[in-house]
């Protein structure tokens, strides 16, 4: 199907209908015109019917209306002139037309947004596996210091009713009584270990509040590792603090 122009149409309209007008005055027929110029006659029949869209290409609509002058004898080259060809072509309800593309305006934002989350994210990560790697190298940064719990040096308490003697350790008195009882009664947590005739009774946290009793039948031995919170009584005497905040001691208590 051939689509033409508003020129090329408005053109083609009085050309034929020149045409159309001279052959019916010299009475010849379309037949006639068909045959001796050899243009088929539906071709014919469409020019002067304006059925454009039923013709060929415009150079082949052009070459019909010059065979077709030249048969009426007219100036055929000339009045086929008259037709231009090389207008543009009117744009096909049916041609393909490339979809245009179009971007929101927010989209290129959310781009750039999701680029900064992205980035901010990967920098926090660095800095996060750098401060974690140098806890790593330097535990000291990352773990608080606490009290030593162990015991450091050793103690003896001498009971308050008897001399006190020497022990094997200088650092150490020891008690002769009669009976070993000692009752603790602690003002804060302690370490504390018992031992009892050489056997460990107790050893474990101590907290404040709590008050333990402990006998014995030759000897009796209580270590605190902050001996400041621990309040001691030997065989039902009055308490007295083993220490000071902090202070690790032992304190030894032995049957005559």
């Amino acid at each position: 199907m051939t689509v033409l122009n508003d020129a090329q149409q408005e053109q083609l309209k009085e050309i034929t209908a020149n045409l159309q007008q001279v052959r019916e005055e010299k009475n010849i027929s379309l037949e006639e015109i068909s045959v001796q110029t050899h243009i088929r006659l539906s071709f014919l029949q469409a020019l002067e019917e304006w059925r454009f869209e039923d013709l060929p290409e415009p150079v082949f609509i052009q070459g019909f209306i010059r065979r077709y002058a030249d048969r009426l004898e007219l100036d055929g080259t000339a009045i086929a002139n008259n037709f231009e060809i090389n207008f543009a072509p009117l744009e096909s309800n049916h041609s393909i037309r490339k979809p245009s593309i179009y971007i929101p305006l927010f989209v290129p934002y959310i781009f750039l947004l999701i680029a900064a989350a992205v980035g901010l994210f990967y920098l926090l990560k660095i800095d996060f596996r750098d401060k974690s790697s140098a806890q790593k190298q330097n535990p000291m940064l990352s773990v608080p210091q606490k009290t030593l719990t162990s015991p450091l040096k050793s103690e003896i308490l001498p009971s308050p009713n008897t001399a006190p003697v020497s022990t094997a350790t200088p650092s150490q008195t020891s008690t002769s009584i009669s009976d070993v009882a000692v009752t603790l009664e602690l003002k804060g947590d302690s370490w504390v270990q018992v031992k009892a005739d050489g056997k460990t009774e107790f050893e474990g946290i101590l907290t404040k509040g709590e008050r333990k009793n402990w006998t014995a039948k030759k000897s009796l031995t209580v270590r605190s590792g902050n001996a400041g919170v621990v309040l001691i009584s030997v065989n039902e005497e009055e308490p007295k603090l083993l220490g000071k905040n902090g202070q690790v001691k032992d304190f030894t208590y032995n049957k005559q």
